[in-house]
């Protein structure tokens, strides 16, 4: 295993174990509950918005394997404070990455996504794809509630 892939490896451990936003869903204007059937990964994610649009507040609880904790965990990192349209890029960078199918991706992208990027080798693997993503379409849905479509074309 090469030094990157180690590296890797153990920011998706530090974070599944950390669990960066985790908490009570509640006192959130929206919430998107979340389940991948294959694996059984669940999650709830509640999220608020600023009168500016920028998230104000994200809060998740779910169970599941390190991948769905981790890219939830960096999930909530990456967008803490952030506006919609920033959510919607890196919402379009960690879509085309994590459907990459491990052929390598921009280094745009992968910079973007900062911690993130660790879950690029998982690409490869069409059923931890959804493990990755499980979080990212709970918020994508919960923000659609309120209005927000960060996943549009245009975006």
């Amino acid at each position: 295993m090469s030094s990157l892939e180690q590296l890797y490896q153990q920011v998706i451990l530090d974070h599944s174990r950390m669990r960066h936003g985790s908490g009570p869903v509640e006192g959130v204007q929206s919430s998107s509950h979340q389940v991948n059937p294959t694996c059984g990964d669940e999650v709830t994610l509640g999220v608020s918005l600023a009168e500016d649009g920028h998230i104000d507040h994200l809060v998740w609880d779910g169970d599941g394997c390190s991948i769905s904790q981790a890219s939830l965990s960096i999930l909530s990192d990456l967008t803490e404070g952030k506006s919609a349209t920033e959510v919607s890029r890196l919402y379009a960078a960690m879509e085309t990455m994590m459907h990459s199918r491990n052929q390598g991706v921009d280094d745009e992208v992968l910079d973007l996504l900062g911690d993130g990027a660790a879950l690029e080798g998982t690409s490869q693997f069409a059923n931890r794809v959804k493990c990755a993503l499980l979080g990212w379409y709970a918020l994508r849905d919960a923000l659609a509630k309120l209005g927000t479509d960060i996943a549009g074309e245009g975006q």
